[in-house]
């Protein structure tokens, strides 16, 4: 899967998730931009990256809802590098809390970092693909952005519900420019804060169980997501809601 030499900017790239595709593109001879609000977390993934042998990785501290922090970090990624062949919007947030006791606020929360950190990825690298003859932007959705699910926030299903219509709303429209979009929908992810969760025998007994592979998905999974909707083998998939579930929308 041929990645090698494409720059490459990952939103959420300080976080667990976000890492394992950094590491993953990386080995596979990317040039990389971590892309994260934790300035701290960010340096210190950086320096830990450097320490492995890694140089084609910068990091570039970002508020993904604020308009002029997107602007800066594409002009500035063009800048270094010269073009901008791959976005991940894979920055996200989840408030848990089931619609009767969320406030608008915390709504609107939800919708301006999962959705319009999205809307404002694509805003800003789409005329920078366009100039240069092409790209491929990646958006992070989930399971619950293709169907409902009783265990998670209405908010959060809404938000990912969007980003997977965004995306091929964009597929559609900017493919003539051969510009692809797609979007991945991983299950529940093998974090730390899941295994937290897991603590709790009933609650990991029912995600387990409505997984038909019998496991969770794991960092690298999603990481072989990304990197192959990334690469030229998958240069004809756009549009695409790629779940990366167990089988968990299957029913």
């Amino acid at each position: 899967m041929s990645v090698s030499g494409k720059t490459i900017l990952i939103t959420g790239g300080a976080g667990g998730l976000g890492f394992a595709m950094i590491e993953v593109l990386l080995k596979n001879k990317a040039n990389v931009v971590m892309l994260d609000v934790a300035s701290d977390a960010g340096n210190e993934k950086l320096e830990e990256l450097k320490r492995a042998g890694y140089d084609a990785v910068s990091f570039m501290q970002i508020d993904v809802t604020k308009e002029e922090d997107w602007k800066r970090v594409v002009d500035d990624s063009v800048e270094r590098y010269g073009r901008i062949d791959v976005l991940v919007n894979n920055a996200g947030i989840n408030i848990r809390k089931p619609i009767e006791e969320m406030n608008i606020s915390e709504w609107n929360t939800m919708m301006s970092v999962n959705t319009g950190s999205v809307f404002l990825g694509c805003k800003y690298v789409i005329p920078v693909m366009k100039k240069q003859g092409g790209g491929a932007i990646i958006n992070t959705s989930s399971v619950c952005g293709l169907v409902g699910h009783k265990y998670t926030p209405e908010a959060y299903t809404a938000s990912k519900g969007a980003v997977t219509l965004l995306t091929k709303a964009v597929a559609s429209r900017y493919a003539q420019f051969g510009i692809r979009c797609n979007s991945i929908h991983p299950s529940t992810v093998d974090t730390p804060l899941v295994q937290t969760l897991f603590k709790d025998p009933a609650r990991k007994a029912e995600r387990l169980g409505e997984v038909p592979l019998g496991r969770l998905c794991s960092v690298q999974d999603v990481a072989n997501a990304v990197l192959f909707l990334s690469g030229d083998d998958a240069s004809f998939i756009n549009g695409l809601a790629m779940t990366v579930d167990g089988g968990v929308t299957c029913y």
